[in-house]
């Protein structure tokens, strides 16, 4: 049994690294300075020792090896200490590789959007087969409780990221994990902060390609032009596409408009129809890039689709967290204007015309540096209200964006504000949805509290 600290270990990804880790029988303790739930809840569960923010002594002398995160960099107290001491660092994406991945089928789930989601999916397909997957999810997935397992199967299906690895290692995670099936569920400019252009994500996903081996699998989103260009700079293993075109190996057709029920065809030939908890044209596409991915692996598909019917998801993807004076509250994790949009089409599709109003917390890398400033407004088209919460340290131009929002629109200094301004806004039969990466300092819970309490 060795001793780990982790570096970081409240963010999703590494939170997975720690519970992985602690099956494997590892002592693990671990730092960060930004921890909430759904991440400090599991740590908190696997017994877990956390110590608040990065000094010059969170690592202790006697540890046999620190696990990176990538949101640490040059400067940091506790990262200058462990190059000083001469300590075995190593990032969350290499340790996984070498301690978990060897001998495993490895099912990696990669794109801009929806890779926690099709994730889930996919690992919850497989588990209804009888495969018992390990898997590492960038979110705790309902059904298993978790974010991560190792399971006794042969398979481990992993959120594949195409952020970059750590401060000492710039490649994108998913370069580390030699998939047998990847899926490609999309791809657009994200990452402001490490990427100059789309072009510079676009070289990254085809690294990933060329570690597919010809036995394997590419499970690609057939409607996208930008993975389309990515397959054009080569590719040595069998490609299916998926998509809502007919001509595509693998597409859906819609049963209702929500996305809540559609029939799969794989190469003309009708599969199955899913009906499950899901809403939106997006989640269709990450349940059919997850079927075909199980399919790729030798899963009987008849067998599984009715298993999506019970399938939870993934806290913080409009997740209902209550209702009170027949006001629903959501928690939603999207921040690209693209998420933004789609999240909001499929509830739109689901409540009709009832009146749905954001919460939102632009603090997103790409969203401080402006990446998305001009498409921020048009995603919330389908809004009838927003309230942005506008902290003084983040820099973005709220009045523009307030004045391109077509429904109401306001923005806030802190989050009592926006609870206050909610209070105001909000009526019997609204959908109250909140948007943001971060914690939002609770704010989701504290707004439901305030309701039931009023």
């Amino acid at each position: 049994m060795s001793k780990i600290h982790i570096l970081g270990i409240a963010g999703t990804f590494m939170g997975g690294v720690a519970a992985l880790a602690r099956e494997l029988g590892h002592a693990v303790h671990g730092s960060d300075q930004a921890i909430y739930p759904p991440m400090s809840t599991q740590l908190e569960q696997l017994g877990i020792a956390l110590d608040p923010g990065y000094r010059a002594n969170s690592v202790a002398a006697d540890c046999d090896e620190v696990i990176v995160g990538n949101a640490l960099s040059r400067g940091n107290p506790a990262v200058e200490a462990v190059l000083d001491a001469g300590q075995r660092y190593i990032s969350g994406a290499q340790w996984l590789s070498e301690q978990v991945l060897p001998g495993r089928d490895t099912l990696a789930v990669a794109g801009t959007h929806g890779k926690t989601t099709t994730t889930t999916i996919l690992t919850w397909l497989l588990q209804a087969a009888g495969r018992e997957p390990g898997f590492l999810i960038g979110g705790v997935a309902e059904d298993f409780g978790v974010s991560a397992r190792l399971g006794s199967g042969r398979e481990f299906v992993v959120e594949a990221d195409e952020y970059d690895t750590a401060f000492f290692d710039k490649r994108s995670k998913f370069v580390h994990y030699r998939p047998l099936v990847a899926i490609l569920n999309n791809l657009e400019y994200d990452h402001a902060d490490i990427f100059p252009d789309v072009a510079a994500i676009q070289r990254q996903f085809h690294h990933l390609v060329r570690t597919v081996p010809a036995r394997g699998r590419l499970i690609v989103n057939g409607e996208d032009a930008y993975l389309a260009q990515v397959l054009a700079m080569g590719c040595w293993t069998p490609v299916e596409r998926f998509g809502f075109d007919p001509s595509l190996e693998w597409h859906a057709e819609l049963v209702n408009a929500d996305g809540s029920a559609f029939v799969v065809h794989h190469r003309g030939v009708r599969v199955g129809e899913v009906r499950w908890p899901l809403l939106g044209r997006h989640n269709v596409l990450n349940g059919l890039a997850a079927l075909a991915a199980a399919h790729a692996v030798g899963v009987e598909l008849t067998s599984v689709i009715p298993a999506l019917a019970n399938f939870r998801s993934v806290k913080r993807r409009l997740e209902v967290i209550g209702q009170a004076h027949d006001i629903t509250v959501y928690d939603d994790f999207a921040h690209h204007p693209t998420a933004i949009h789609t999240t909001l089409e499929g509830l739109r599709a689901k409540v009709g015309a009832a009146r749905i109003v954001v919460a939102m917390e632009p603090r997103s890398n790409s969203m401080r540096l402006g990446a998305h400033a001009e498409a921020l407004a048009p995603s919330l088209d389908l809004a009838d209200a927003v309230v942005f919460l506008h902290r003084p340290e983040l820099a973005w131009d709220a009045a523009g964006v307030i004045a391109a929002v077509r429904g109401q629109a306001h923005a806030v200094p802190d989050t009592d504000a926006l609870l206050a301004r909610l209070g105001e806004i909000a009526a019997p039969g609204d959908h109250v949805v909140f948007m943001s990466n971060g914690g939002f300092d609770g704010a989701p819970r504290r707004f439901l509290a305030q309701l039931q309490q009023g």
